[in-house]
């Protein structure tokens, strides 16, 4: 587990591969075989399963946190796929039994990708018949990034009774639709449809109780993992501002000085804010209302990455903008992801128990 102090040599190695993969139709095989390589998979298991704890227990809260940060600043699309590997493990060791623990131990110590795929096709939401013993899956997921890299996802069900989780395998190229992703950011992702129609598992695939996904604090209040990513890109967009700014002679004029000190202030506080969410979240029995402090620290960060795109655009004028960049590519991929997801909703929710409960943010 040596490699897990490295991250400086894995960002590096993920900027040099970055331009190949970023195009639609691109493979993200070799950077998916690095995490796995150096351990970075593996480390997102409990340590009783032998990882770190990343994103799944308290100790493992802020190694999580740097480690989605520095895939941010390498490349929002391995980001991305992390992050949902990180996200699937954490559900199934909130809700999943002893045996789906080791199950899914088991599948990443062989070196599996996992993913969370929870957008319904809205024509065909995915559904489910039990009967003896076996569950039969009808419809599809959308915005499935990982097509063809994930091998097991945890996979969201409407019932009456609420959102069922449950994890199956995603790996049959025959059911995979990449046509249905056309964005002009996050090409790498390799997203797009899976159709589960005629799928038939055993009823151990379904994880936790009807209702636990959209469990608090760990629904809304575990989206402070993606804003890490966020997070990143912004810091490695503010890093290529100073020494562009630098190499051209110009960081010393006053109109830069202040570009980079706002840049410098915004990533600065988005930090701050995501390391007391993170931290609050996934402490040991966390109440709901946590939940609030990612939503805000959502907003902080949303806010400190438009900043720090539009301060870059400025300061570097045309060189921010040529379509084989660096800087080009991580607004590009930034802009978009910063979409997800529903964030007026989310606002809105953090406005709603700011309101209710008559607070400032340092009391929650």
């Amino acid at each position: 587990m040596a490699e897990l102090a490295e991250p400086e040599k894995i960002e590096a190695i993920l900027r040099e591969l970055a331009p190949a993969s970023d195009c639609q139709g691109g493979s993200l095989t070799q950077e998916a075989a690095l995490l796995c390589e150096r351990g970075w998979l593996r480390a997102c298991l409990p340590k009783r399963r032998g990882g770190e704890g990343w994103g799944c227990e308290p100790a493992g809260t802020r190694d999580a946190f740097n480690a989605l940060r520095t895939l941010g600043r390498a490349n929002l699309s391995v980001a991305r796929l992390f992050e949902g590997h990180m996200n699937a493990v954490k559900l199934i060791t909130l809700y999943g039994n002893e045996e789906s623990a080791r199950e899914v131990a088991d599948a990443i110590n062989a070196g599996m990708l996992l993913g969370v795929w929870g957008a319904d096709d809205p024509a065909e939401p995915l559904a489910f018949v039990q009967r003896d013993g076996m569950l039969r899956l009808a419809g599809a997921k959308c915005f499935a990034s990982g097509l063809g890299l994930v091998g097991r996802a945890v996979i969201t069900a409407t019932t009456p009774t609420g959102q069922q989780l449950l994890f199956v395998s995603a790996d049959e190229p025959e059911r995979c639709d990449y046509s249905a992703w056309s964005m002009g950011g996050m090409r790498a992702t390799q997203s797009g449809r899976y159709d589960f129609t005629g799928v038939e598992v055993g009823d151990d695939a379904l994880i936790g109780a009807s209702g636990d996904y959209q469990r608090e604090p760990y629904f809304e209040g575990g989206i402070w993992r993606y804003c890490a990513a966020h997070l990143g890109a912004a810091e490695a967009l503010y890093h290529a501002m100073l020494a562009q700014l630098t190499d051209r002679g110009r960081a010393d004029d006053p109109n830069q000085q202040r570009r980079i000190v706002a840049s410098a202030i915004a990533i600065e506080s988005a930090r701050l804010w995501l390391l007391r969410a993170a931290d609050e979240v996934e402490a040991s029995g966390a109440e709901a209302a946590k939940a609030t402090l990612s939503l805000l620290a959502r907003e902080a960060t949303e806010d400190a990455c438009r900043l720090v795109m539009e301060h870059a655009e400025r300061a570097l004028g045309m060189a921010a903008h040529g379509e084989n960049s660096f800087v080009h590519r991580m607004i590009r991929d930034l802009r978009l992801f910063l979409c997800q997801a529903k964030p007026d909703a989310k606002r809105g929710t953090a406005a709603a128990t700011l309101t209710s409960m008559a607070a400032r943010p340092e009391q929650l």
